[in-house]
């Protein structure tokens, strides 16, 4: 099981996330239902859950649908936290979890029926690149599904500065989101594009981590807090705008097409 005691001094959004064990999208189990749907899961035999956190996706899937999911991270600590859930909610004859960047998937081309990405392009700066690998590794007549955040309206400067220090990223606008999606290559492309309620999108995140999760990760998080100076200089940045302010600028897209 991870623990936080090898924080380091320079510590990013994800390492953050990491080491509380928390991880979520926006939109919650909603987003993710109707994003299976899309991509037809119910029919996949194997599907690749690409930047799979602490594996509530991937066992989620698994447990609905009762297909093998494979879920990759670029984070060790998540590959742990992952197989732990896993074995908690006894599905790791189901389920694999392998570190991986999405840039390099190391997989077979067409070996999967479905490829679902939740909050994970938005935070890689070569998203063309890291979408053709999600469709090399979909198998012919496969889906790839993405559910990504975008800005509703360009932000002011200090909200794309903070957001950017904050989770190391810039978020896209929802016509950059759509441009990618034309030149995917894939066919019978669907988007659909939904705007965020704040208040329900806190209620969300908490049932997506699950609370005795949720319980243990607020106790790391409180840890960290006293004894890591760079998880209060992260947290001191991540709070500058408010969540919630922000969260109203923002809205999440479907995107779903068939290889």
């Amino acid at each position: 099981m991870p623990t936080e005691k090898n924080a380091s001094t320079d510590m990013s959004y994800l390492d953050f996330q990491a080491y509380v064990d928390i991880t979520k999208h926006i939109g919650g189990f909603a987003a993710t239902d109707e994003l299976l749907s899309l991509c037809h899961v119910a029919e996949a035999r194997e599907v690749l859950y690409v930047g799979c956190g602490i594996g509530v996706g991937a066992t989620y899937i698994t447990r609905k649908y009762g297909c093998r999911v494979v879920g990759v991270d670029i984070s060790e600590k998540m590959i742990a936290w992952a197989r732990q859930r896993a074995r908690e909610d006894k599905v790791e004859n189901k389920t694999e979890f392998r570190v991986a960047d999405v840039l390099d998937l190391p997989f077979e081309a067409d070996r999967f029926d479905a490829v679902i990405i939740e909050s994970v392009l938005a935070f890689v700066d070569d998203k063309p690149w890291a979408l053709r690998e999600c469709v090399r590794v979909t198998r012919p007549g496969g889906y790839v599904g993405l559910n990504e955040s975008y800005w509703l309206t360009e932000p002011s400067p200090e909200i794309v500065a903070q957001v950017r220090v904050s989770v190391g990223s810039a978020i896209p606008t929802a016509v950059t989101w759509q441009a990618l999606w034309e030149e995917s290559g894939l066919h019978d492309r669907v988007v659909k594009l939904y705007q965020v309620d704040s208040r329900v999108e806190v209620r969300d995140r908490m049932r997506w981590v699950g609370w005795k999760w949720a319980l243990r990760g607020f106790g790391r998080l409180f840890r960290l807090y006293i004894t890591q100076p760079a998880a209060r200089q992260l947290l001191r940045e991540m709070f500058a705008t408010p969540s919630l302010d922000t969260l109203r600028l923002m809205g999440y897209g479907l995107f779903v097409g068939r290889k």
